[in-house]
């Protein structure tokens, strides 16, 4: 651990300065005006609701999406949804996405892999993707009804969690990301070996006195296995996120930088190199991502898969907290927030859904939530004093598990079953008893907790049932209706 010594003090020491301000206005003013010429281009067209669904790994991103979809186009389980309910929805169907540029969301693959005979779950989140469901709907009053039925088109983006944390990255200077990042590193350095083959490796870069472009991709490449490794170990606070999902970047110098504890490199130096790249890398894929898609989301989903974090423990869930109150502080409105001046009042409402709800019995779903609301409590509060709706749930977007009460050592305990693996083998699942009140796991977990004292949480992976379709009816699920309500029926009216 010498090597981290010298690091962990410059880690430790004074921020260095922000990226330019002249600039930043500027790109601010720009994008600006490029979302008022969008906005006035969809006032002449039939209107439209862009929701953007985002989660870290493993929150259920496609998931949900895929069975929203197939509930809206299916309808027999969307009793909570009011537009349906009161059976103004006269039909659902998709279309072609607006962004021609942008990679069709495979819709039917998905569904078919989630509820046909070898039902399993498909391929995660890797890349921005989109899909456009269009609902042609009668009007509320009698007087909106005599133009006849409306049509409502929804663009539903779906994009990595990972790449949503690089936002943070624009109102950083490469010396305060590599502080925060070395310092992270050094965390984990007891339980992870490639945090301490990076540091190692970092170490020698700093010594030398000249770029190497070899030395320089080694340095990524040890940095990439260590942000992967700990994704693997459950942590959240993991940038640059393209690091991880590099899409068709692998390989380019705008991914071929890392952190180092020099705060004022010298001309010619790795270091040097590092902070131009680590520029570029704000510039060319953060900030066109950011005017792309998200300054133009009217609606957001954030899905948190709670369940895990709680079983990996109180380092685990103080980082996810931690993650969320980064990617939540982008939809910051108002004079103080960076990116006030491009989102506004776009970005109108905010979900957050607490995801794997079929992994507890319902008479645990209302603690759940709560936990979740609290995680998030920050950001809920600023959002909804700027004008934004929020709400906080408990969903699973396709349910995988029935309830029982078994008897287990002379007590009743109320249990979840389901499928595990492709086979018909089945399990059953008590993943623990949540507090009555969140304080009670989340002030352990910002006090640096090793571990859960007077709690213990279990998961497993559940399978998606077999054959879950039927006629009339999307697939199973828990609040997805009550998701829909709150996200799109009061632009049904």
């Amino acid at each position: 651990m010498h090597h981290a010594l010298g690091i962990l003090s410059w880690a430790q020491s004074k921020d260095g300065g922000g990226p330019d301000v002249i600039p930043a206005l500027g790109n601010m003013l720009r994008d600006s005006v490029e979302g008022s010429a969008d906005a006035l281009a969809r006032a002449f067209s039939d209107p439209g609701l862009r929701i953007g669904v985002t989660g870290l790994s493993r929150a259920g991103k496609t998931v949900f999406i895929t069975s929203l979809v197939a509930n809206m186009i299916q309808r027999g389980r969307m009793a909570a949804f009011g537009p349906e309910r009161e059976g103004r929805i006269e039909a659902a169907y998709l279309q072609p996405q607006p962004d021609d540029t942008v990679a069709r969301f495979d819709y039917e693959s998905h569904l078919a892999a989630m509820t046909g005979a070898e039902a399993h779950w498909p391929m995660g989140t890797r890349s921005v993707s989109q899909l456009r469901l269009s609902l042609r709907v009668t009007p509320k009053s009698r007087l909106a009804r005599l133009t006849g039925p409306r049509r409502l088109h929804l663009d539903i983006t779906d994009y990595p969690g990972e790449w949503l944390l690089d936002l943070g990255l624009l109102s950083q200077s490469y010396a305060q990301w590599s502080k925060a990042s070395l310092k992270q590193v050094i965390a984990k350095s007891d339980i992870l070996p490639e945090a301490r083959d990076f540091l190692g490796l970092a170490t020698e870069a700093v010594a030398e006195a000249r770029h190497d472009e070899i030395q320089a991709a080694a340095l990524a490449r040890s940095f990439t296995a260590y942000l992967h490794a700990a994704r693997a170990a459950g942590f959240s606070q993991l940038t640059p996120g393209r690091f991880i999902l590099p899409g068709d970047l692998h390989g380019s110098p705008a991914l071929t930088f890392a952190p180092l504890p020099v705060e004022s490199p010298k001309r010619g130096s790795i270091a040097r190199e590092a902070a131009r790249r680590f520029e570029a890398y704000k510039l060319q894929i953060v900030r066109p991502f950011f005017r792309a898609h998200f300054a133009k989301i009217d609606r957001q989903v954030v899905l948190v898969d709670l369940l895990s974090a709680m079983q990996g423990g109180p380092e685990i869930l103080e980082d996810l907290r931690q993650a969320m109150a980064g990617i939540l502080s982008v939809f910051r409105h108002g004079a103080n927030g960076p990116f006030s001046a491009l989102l506004g009042q776009k970005t109108d409402r905010i979900l957050f859904a607490a995801t794997k709800a079929d992994y507890l019995h319902q008479s645990q779903h209302s603690a759940y939530a709560n936990l979740l609301e609290a995680l998030v409590q920050e950001a809920k509060q600023r959002a909804d004093y700027r004008g934004a709706k929020t709400r906080a749930m408990a969903i699973a977007s396709l349910r995988s598990t029935v309830e029982e009460r078994r008897e287990i050592d002379g007590a009743d305990v109320d249990l979840v079953v389901g499928r595990v693996g492709l086979d018909t083998q089945m399990r059953a699942l008590f993943a623990g008893e949540l507090p009555a009140h969140p304080d009670q796991i989340l002030a352990p977990a910002r006090a640096g907790a090793r571990d859960w004292s007077d709690h213990e949480f279990a998961t497993t992976d559940f399978a998606p049932p077999h054959n879950s379709l039927r006629a009339g009816f999307g697939p199973p699920h828990i609040r997805l209706d009550a998701a829909a309500e709150f996200l799109l029926a009061d632009r049904m009216g």
